[in-house]
């Protein structure tokens, strides 16, 4: 008859168990380790997005309320500068200008740009005439608005030789009523265009090529591809693009600045450049700060409307 030997637990689950311990607190000091490293990357960004951006939007949205000349301290007037500005005549005549100026800008500017990303798309791949295409947005605003300044010149700019020798009369693009906000618009189109056009090119990468491919099986042409596939998953991209085109119209300021500087008879006197002249002219920072107040409200009421009409986080792909 034989006795089972009786042997001591074995000790590899204490083991175990000692090892996942070790291998948590690896981990975890990791991801304080990543932590760390993440907030040291974010640290620059973050202290610029709170010294130039939060901080002189609080700063403005208390300057609105106050009659402040730079010179003498801040002085408490409530809703005196917003009573103002619905009464000012010129507010609203600056505010209708912006909206035309906007309305022209974007419009020629999105369906140039969709039709010039359609076309790289479609027709090329060529990096060459991509780089070419975004030539015009390396230059400045300043830059290229003295380069067309003298262009559309009405005495000596070659826009109006190249006219004249056609058999036109010579217009005074930038120093007529009716002409002069157009203009401005149009040059901002020549300058940003491409820069659109690339970010709506990427948006068409995006798109499967298998769906064009089974169209034109089916017998489809490129007008019904670009209506009933490029669009509908386009718009997306196409939405968050007109959101930010929105935006930077409405702030526009230097190519004026440098044309027509509000002119002629405040044609081009946009919302930028009234507040710029009432804050820096007029030493009126209170009610230029209002200004720029509304300013923000009117952008942020078009954004979240923009959004909302566009379904602009809602995608038809996948």
């Amino acid at each position: 008859m034989t006795v089972a030997s009786s042997s001591p637990p074995s000790p590899l689950p204490l083991r175990s168990a000692d090892g996942v311990r070790r291998k948590s607190k690896v981990r975890k000091a990791r991801e304080r380790g990543d932590g760390a490293l993440a907030a040291l990357f974010i640290a620059p960004a973050l202290l610029g997005f709170l010294v130039f951006l939060l901080w002189p939007t609080l700063r403005g949205i208390y300057l609105s309320f106050t009659r402040f000349n730079l010179l003498t301290p801040p002085e408490w007037v409530g809703l005196d500068n917003y009573t103002r500005l619905v009464h000012d005549p010129l507010f609203w005549d600056s505010l209708k200008v912006t909206v035309e100026y906007v309305v022209i800008n974007i419009g020629v500017q999105t369906v140039s740009a969709l039709a010039i990303a359609v076309l790289l798309q479609r027709l090329t791949q060529s990096a060459v005439l991509r780089g070419i295409v975004l030539t015009p947005y390396l230059m400045s605003n300043v830059v290229a608005g003295l380069v067309w300044l003298w262009i559309l010149d009405n005495q000596l700019g070659i826009g109006n030789q190249i006219l004249q020798s056609l058999g036109f009369d010579r217009i005074p693009f930038l120093a007529d009523e009716t002409w002069a906000i157009p203009t401005i618009a149009l040059i901002n189109v020549w300058r940003h265009v491409g820069y659109t056009a690339l970010l709506l090119f990427a948006g068409l990468q995006a798109i499967p090529n298998d769906m064009y491919e089974a169209a034109k099986v089916d017998g489809a042409s490129e007008w019904r591809m670009f209506w009933r596939i490029t669009m509908p998953l386009l718009r997306p991209v196409l939405a968050v693009v007109l959101i930010m085109t929105v935006i930077g119209s409405f702030q526009v300021f230097d190519t004026v600045a440098v044309t027509t500087a509000g002119g002629p008879a405040n044609a081009t006197n946009v919302l930028q450049y009234y507040i710029y002249g009432s804050a820096f002219g007029r030493f009126q920072f209170g009610y230029a700060s209002a200004m720029s107040v509304a300013l923000l409200v009117v952008l942020s009421a078009i954004t979240v409307i923009q959004y909302r009409l566009t379904r602009a986080g809602q995608t038809d792909l996948g």
